[in-house]
């Protein structure tokens, strides 16, 4: 595959949520000099726990699920070893994507993070620069930057995931690594055949090569005993006659 082994480092890309709920990156990102070693994942859940007279442990009952946050330590370093850009300028650029606020919106952006497989997407909850080396002059030279994100989901689309399981719904599916159109059709429809309308459906010029991080949106099958014509916003698709449905390729 074309570009596999190549360096990739992380990028850090503002987003605009769009009226349907989608997020969109923009042009502007901030792209690392040196990759993280390793960056963190948080869980959570929230329990409601009441007290009960005569009982040995409290009585837990579940109550939410808690922001999935993402950790992650940058290098940025100023010395000249891994690019021309000092220090200051680059707290700078990085705080204008991820920290500073968003006058339009009146709220901090929404920022992708991509490298490699990881997609997320998130809103700053903290970030802290330790300077550790300067010049003589007192000028930084190299800093260790710590940012913590919460996990971001538009209203619309966790709409669409509550009611994900059922094919006679809309869905918007973030692209993973290692994703390809006709697996993503069987794990919607359970048939894989409907890759080319899905692909006609999105504007897919190069299907067979799925970027992380892309959303691709599949309509609702169409009963034959509904209408032809077409809904606002969704595709109808015709009715087909097929044998048993196909696996995936």
């Amino acid at each position: 595959m074309a570009g596999e082994g190549q360096l990739k480092k992380l990028t850090l890309s503002p987003c605009t949520v769009l009226e349907n709920g989608d997020l969109s990156a923009g042009s502007a990102r901030f792209e690392v000099m040196l990759n993280p070693p390793s960056y963190s994942r948080q869980y959570g859940i929230n329990y409601d726990q009441k007290e009960a007279i005569g009982k040995l442990s409290p009585v837990v009952r579940f109550s939410g699920i808690e922001g999935e946050t993402i950790g992650v330590d940058l290098i940025l370093d100023g010395t000249g070893v891994a690019g021309s850009t000092d220090v200051k300028t680059q707290v700078n650029d990085l705080r204008a994507i991820v920290y500073d606020y968003d006058g339009d919106n009146h709220e901090p952006n929404v920022v992708k993070l991509l490298w490699g497989s990881l997609v997320f997407f998130g809103r700053l909850k903290s970030m802290s620069v330790d300077y550790t080396l300067f010049e003589p002059s007192g000028e930084p030279l190299r800093a260790k930057v710590k940012l913590s994100f919460v996990k971001y989901m538009s209203p619309e689309e966790e709409s669409r995931r509550a009611n994900r399981s059922s094919p006679d719904l809309s869905h918007s599916v973030e692209v993973k690594a290692g994703d390809t159109l006709p697996l993503l059709c069987y794990r919607i429809y359970k048939d894989s055949s409907y890759y080319p309308d899905v692909a006609r459906y999105n504007n897919l010029s190069d299907f067979r090569n799925l970027e992380p991080g892309t959303r691709i949106s599949f309509p609702p099958l169409t009963s034959p005993r509904e209408p032809e014509a077409p809904m606002q916003g969704v595709r109808k698709y015709p009715p087909r006659r097929r044998a048993a449905p196909s696996s995936p390729r």
